[in-house]
């Protein structure tokens, strides 16, 4: 198997290449959590594999409580199902927030004033309200608990963790937080060794062919803990020894024909990327620093062509519609008209007009 039948079963799993799910929480279902630290980034990687779905759509299934945003793999934000986030908080959470403790020491949030926290919190928050993060910020500090220096951030993230507070749907351009148990009253209990395996499913089914070393990165979990959620599951999956690694991967993992010609302009912290420590099967090592420039832990956006990615792009919102610039790794010849209709394809999804396009930085 080489680094272009690993690409080409990866885009076709990930649902990038082809999507039969045509509902945002069906995609989201399929893939068990997306990174969403960035807002619009998310929604294009669930836009992007739901065709007929606009952002407005997937919003709507925010706001319906279908799909549920929060603090949970890895200690940061997800777009997890709503059946799925309290399971998945309880396997990541005592592991994310005991690795924490050296930083909550050095804000001075100790376990009083986070207490205290809560308390406030749950107050702005109970009865079904909706608030802001600027105004629950000013809550704490009307209460004289200082926000400054991430201590803010911090603290939301630690409520998150304790299960109290998850995003709310979005109030202009403001995510709202809610109450985790009254946005979402039912959801499904699983013991720590079902959610193992239910995660372990999930992740190579939709990510494979992938190792174990990658969904351990990508659980935020041990490695033992990572073998013991596949030895359940592995009656379901088949393996293949590459290189000298095992690669696991669901048997239908056969690519598909596409609308889209090989050619995808991801948005960043896209799963085809941030889903494995390894991704030298499709990022070249010479190129990657690109992707994370300074290397701060902030992933662009990637071209994709023919499973490789091969360059980072850029829109910009202007009055009357979108401007893109297209920077690639190297020439792309051909593949400038299907640029193009990749560029197409993400203005409508945002419902605005494509005014522009521009190849920068030429290979």
């Amino acid at each position: 198997m080489t680094n272009k039948i690993i690409a080409d079963r990866r885009l076709n799993n990930l649902l990038i290449a082809s999507s039969k799910f045509l509902r945002p929480e069906q995609v989201v279902q399929k893939l068990g959590a997306l990174q969403a630290q960035d807002y619009m980034q998310v929604m294009w990687a669930i836009g992007l594999r739901t065709p007929s779905a606009s952002l407005t759509d997937i919003e709507r299934a925010i706001a319906d409580r279908k799909i549920v945003l929060t603090w949970t793999l890895r200690g940061t934000i997800h777009c997890v199902p709503s059946e799925d986030v309290k399971w998945m908080l309880q396997l990541a959470g005592s592991r994310v927030v005991g690795q924490a403790k050296s930083r909550l020491a050095q804000l001075g949030l100790d376990t009083r004033t986070l207490e205290h926290c809560r308390e406030i919190i749950y107050d702005a928050l109970t009865g079904g309200r909706q608030v802001d993060r600027s105004d629950l910020l000013q809550l704490l500090e009307d209460a004289s608990i200082s926000t400054a220096s991430q201590r803010g951030y911090h603290i939301l993230w630690h409520c998150a963790y304790h299960g109290l507070i998850c995003f709310g749907p979005v109030n202009g351009k403001q995510q709202t937080f809610v109450l985790l148990d009254e946005w979402v009253p039912h959801s499904r209990d699983l013991s720590f060794e079902q959610s193992l395996a239910e995660l372990a499913l999930r992740y190579f089914k939709a990510h494979g062919p992938a190792t174990i070393n990658d969904f351990a990165w990508w659980a935020g979990i041990t490695l033992t803990d990572a073998r013991r959620g596949l030895e359940t599951v592995k009656g379901e999956l088949f393996s293949e020894q590459i290189e000298g690694r095992e690669y696991w991967m669901t048997t239908v993992s056969v690519a598909q024909s596409s609308d889209d010609f090989g050619v995808y302009l991801l948005p960043g912290f896209d799963e085809f990327i941030l889903g494995y420590k390894d991704r030298s099967a499709v990022l070249k090592p010479e190129t990657a620093p690109r992707i994370v420039p300074g290397n701060n832990g902030v992933f662009m956006p990637t071209l994709v062509v023919d499973g490789q990615v091969i360059g980072i792009w850029k829109r910009t919102f202007k009055k009357k519609g979108l401007e893109f610039v297209i920077s690639p790794f190297e020439q792309l010849g051909d593949n400038e008209e299907r640029v193009l209709r990749a560029a197409e394809r993400y203005a409508t999804f945002i419902g605005l007009p494509l005014l522009k396009i521009d190849f920068a930085d030429r290979a």
